[in-house]
């Protein structure tokens, strides 16, 4: 009987023992379901939450109007700017984290939300493009591992005319040595002069997208520099990754791709050559709006008869932004400063001959991060397009384009604020802290407190 009865009383307390273990493990469970939740709602649900409330806006054509025919093709298009990549020089590596995987999540969403088919970005891609250089040193004699991974002849000489240079952001090169970029190769810093190739993988691995969309840009003066930055090796560089065709198509639309950083206006061989293209450019649009095509229209292809629609980096003249308004229009301080010539917007000679030249029925640009919307001329509207990223704007947004070859409509589609995400995290984690605190019985719990403050207002 005493035998039983102190087995009895070992088994009391090994559950009594048990108790506070199985305690501590369902807090400790309750504890990394809350952190598992808030990160999937802060890191991904609340894109799909956001981006899901936007929807394609309504054209009208001919057969709205009553009209009879053919109904008008409508071509869904995205534009987007100033993504800003970080690089090596000014990147930290969690902003760059950070940064870089919300606009990932943001463009992926979008694209599986609303299914573009075409996707332009108004320049300002990376942040460092007008320093970073893709080019290693080979030296007088490169070792025979390195020359291996020149098949196709990519090395070229260097500017001093000693020794050779490797661009690693060229595909024979990439493709024959992919690890390359990643190797410690002893030819000096290497890494730093990897920057452009690095930052152009990063782009392809936030902005990929299937083969049935279209993505195209426009360079930015990050990418290739401001005027005196800009030289040939860099545009070249650029239009390596990017398609460097200034007139697209697309579904009997057109769409005129400008290198506003070359619009100077002060005769360089650069700005000379990029307005010699814009002009042959504005006589194809010409002869395709004519009914009866003259003789020196030539017999080349044909362009779609529709106004263009004008893309660049830099808005069109203006003196500030003071008639613009909306919430991520830019600050009330900043509103009413004045703009730069060739620095902030284009030189109101630059402007003129753009509407002169190719007669656009619609311009978007980008450059200054916030939106507006301007008038030009005989009623020409320009949209500039908020920033991409959250390093630029609390609210960054895109622009949703229903377009077909005589109209179009545009919306605007938001993107979560930064301040949503941070204040849900900083919530969360004194939610956290709290339920820490209660287990460990260093502060009452609020359920308990409200329910003693309730029976004692009964009794009273």
């Amino acid at each position: 009987m005493a035998a039983g009865d102190m087995a009895s009383t070992r088994l009391g307390a090994g559950r009594q023992h048990l108790r506070p273990l199985k305690r501590r493990g369902l807090v400790l469970l309750r504890l990394t379901a809350i952190v598992f939740a808030v990160l999937l709602f802060c890191e991904f649900l609340i894109y799909y939450l956001v981006i899901f409330r936007c929807s394609w806006p309504a054209v009208k054509t001919p057969a709205d109007a009553g009209g009879l025919g053919t109904p008008e093709p409508v071509l869904r298009v995205m534009f987007l700017a100033d993504s800003h990549l970080l690089g090596a020089v000014r990147g930290h590596w969690l902003d760059k984290l950070r940064r870089e995987w919300q606009m990932e999540r943001a463009f992926q969403t979008a694209l599986w939300l609303l299914q573009p088919e075409v996707v332009f970005i108004l320049g300002d891609i990376f942040d460092e493009g007008k320093w970073s250089s893709s080019q290693v040193s080979l030296g007088p004699n490169p070792p025979s591992s390195l020359r291996e991974c020149d098949p196709a002849g990519a090395a070229g000489p260097h500017p001093g005319g000693t020794h050779s240079v490797l661009d690693v952001s060229a595909e024979p090169v990439l493709r024959t040595c992919p690890d390359l970029r990643a190797s410690s190769l002893s030819l000096g810093s290497v890494r730093g002069r990897q920057a452009w190739a690095d930052d152009v993988g990063r782009f392809w691995k936030i902005f990929r997208h299937p083969p049935h969309v279209q993505l195209r840009a426009v360079a930015g003066n990050h990418d290739i520099g401001f005027h005196y930055q800009m030289n040939t090796y860099k545009i070249k560089r650029f239009e390596k990754v990017f398609n460097p065709e200034r007139l697209f198509s697309w579904k009997g639309i057109n769409f005129v791709m400008v290198n506003s950083v070359a619009l100077e206006g002060d005769g360089c061989d650069i700005c000379s050559g990029a307005e010699a293209e814009l002009l042959e450019i504005s006589h194809r649009l010409n002869c395709s709006r004519e009914e009866h095509r003259p003789q020196e229209c030539g017999d080349g292809q044909r362009l779609p008869a529709s106004a263009p629609i004008l893309l660049q980096h830099f808005p069109l003249y203006r003196r500030n932004d003071a008639n613009c308004s909306g919430e991520d229009a830019a600050p009330p301080d900043e509103k009413y400063t004045p703009f730069k010539e060739r620095y902030d917007v284009l030189s109101q000679e630059a402007s003129r001959k753009l509407l002169w030249w190719l007669r656009p029925r619609l311009v978007l640009s980008g450059h200054t991060h916030s939106a507006c919307e301007v008038l030009h001329g005989a009623g020409v509207l320009e949209v500039s397009v908020p920033s991409f990223s959250w390093r630029n704007r609390n609210n960054p947004s895109f622009i949703m384009g229903s377009i077909t070859p005589t109209e179009y409509a545009l919306a605007k589609c938001y993107l979560p604020c930064e301040d949503t995400v941070l204040t849900t995290y900083c919530t969360a984690a004194g939610g956290l802290v709290l339920l820490t605190l209660v287990h460990a019985g260093l502060v009452a719990s609020p359920f308990h407190f409200g329910w003693n403050m309730l029976r004692k207002f009964k009794t009273t």
